[in-house]
């Protein structure tokens, strides 16, 4: 234990006093955070209809006084419905709209255009047509203006989530947010960790200096000292963003208000932060200490299970062309969890989420996601980190004998033979 823990303290205090280190703590989920706000802004943009210009072809005129879109022109024509299409394909509109005479009544409205216009723009097309069909249906059916305004006026709704104290957890909305922010932090963590933990085994044994240290050394004990030595310095980073992120949900009141305009919450200038809030329909989301706790302890597993097989691929291995190939199978559980996390947030209790949470090689991210939206039974917490543990110690058995054939074998790629034969030898 005292040659594990020299190695360890050596990885971590070489490693957190690098700028690398000091920057990415620091600045780390602030850049995540503004890499996703990038995305989004981008997207928005790129998404958002240009302004289009649509012929009407209304021969009752019941719907063309009515339409009225910001980015949308719509022209009303007395042509051909043949003279409007080849109009379209010639390009002097970008579609045209046709307009039956039973509209009112349940007849189907038709829109004709060569590039389909994307999502965004049929979602406007149809609301603003929509809205049109009604009021002409107000209208005819003499509904009073005011009442039917009344109807159709917004109603508000949240969904808020009870639990076994019965104590609810207030908009669930924001505890999606979290979830899915700590699920993503723990994806890319135990992929940087683990790819450090096998980038410093092939450097050792690229340079031969490995060959000195196991002089004096078991390979057992080089492999867990620089997996805890590296998995320290993730420790004390990950729990920095623990902090950051319950601070940050903390003040996320404080800070959403600064960028809301009251006067268009119909609010005086002098709207107090609360004020601004309460219109906004805004609660800030009690997050306990538990969900902070379970996010490092599950980063601390999942990086422990992978750095361990990830170092075991470093030791088979002398360039990174040839760890592609056998990183993949240990890489697709990380991805896999990663691509159902979507459906883990929507459905937090389905058989999917839990089976997900359940299996070592999946849970640390569905599993931390679960308990950020949902009021996962502590059973099902105590078992996933059981498993978890396990497996943590099944993969420490099964690396310390691929790493200490592989981390001196030199001059041939090592096949998935070649390992099952380490692993097996005595």
């Amino acid at each position: 234990m005292n040659r594990i823990s020299v190695i360890a303290r050596n990885e971590f205090v070489t490693r957190i006093r690098t700028k690398g280190f000091i920057i990415t703590t620091l600045l780390g989920p602030i850049i995540l955070i503004g890499f996703f706000v990038v995305i989004g802004i981008v997207s928005v943009k790129s998404l958002t209809p240009e302004s289009s210009e649509i012929a009407v072809l209304d021969s009752g005129a019941q719907l063309v006084d009515r339409l009225d879109h910001d980015m949308i022109s719509f022209t009303p024509v007395d042509v051909p419905e043949d003279s409007a299409r080849a109009a379209v394909l010639a390009g002097q509109w970008d579609g045209y709209l046709v307009v039956p005479d039973d509209v009112s009544t349940g007849g189907t409205l038709r829109y004709y255009t060569t590039s389909g216009g994307g999502s965004l723009f049929s979602s406007d097309l149809r609301n603003t047509v929509v809205a049109a069909v009604r009021a002409l249906r107000v209208e005819e059916q003499q509904v009073d203006a005011e009442v039917y305004e009344a109807i159709m006026a917004t109603v508000a709704f949240d969904t808020v989530q009870l639990t076994d104290t019965g104590e609810d957890r207030g908009n669930t909305a924001a505890f999606m947010v979290v979830g899915f922010f700590m699920g993503f932090l723990i994806y890319m963590a135990m992929l940087i960790y683990g790819s450090v933990v096998m980038q410093g085994v092939m450097q050792e044994k690229t340079n031969r200096v490995v060959e000195i240290i196991v002089s004096s050394v078991k390979p057992f004990d080089l492999l867990l000292g620089k997996v805890l030595g590296i998995g320290a310095m993730g420790l004390l980073q990950m729990t920095f963003w623990a902090l950051l992120i319950a601070a940050g949900t903390f003040f996320s009141g404080a800070v959403i208000s600064l960028f809301v305009d009251p006067a268009s919450l119909q609010l005086p200038a002098t709207a107090s932060t609360d004020e601004v809030l309460a219109a906004m329909d805004f609660t800030v989301p009690a997050i306990g200490a538990d969900l902070f706790v379970w996010f490092v302890l599950y980063f601390l597993g999942g990086y422990m299970l992978y750095a361990t097989l990830f170092a075991a691929i470093g030791s088979a291995v002398e360039s990174q062309q040839d760890a592609q190939g056998l990183t993949i199978p240990v890489m697709m559980p990380i991805i896999m969890s990663i691509v159902f996390i979507q459906p883990v947030i929507e459905a937090p209790d389905s058989t999917l989420a839990t089976v997900l949470s359940l299996i070592p090689f999946t849970s640390p991210i569905p599993m931390v996601v679960r308990i950020a939206v949902s009021d996962v039974p502590f059973w099902e917490i105590a078992l996933s980190y059981g498993l978890l543990v396990l497996a943590i110690l099944g993969a420490v058995w099964i690396g310390a004998r691929i790493y200490r054939v592989g981390i001196l074998m030199y001059g041939k790629k090592a096949t998935y033979r070649d390992i099952a034969r380490w692993i097996r030898q005595s």
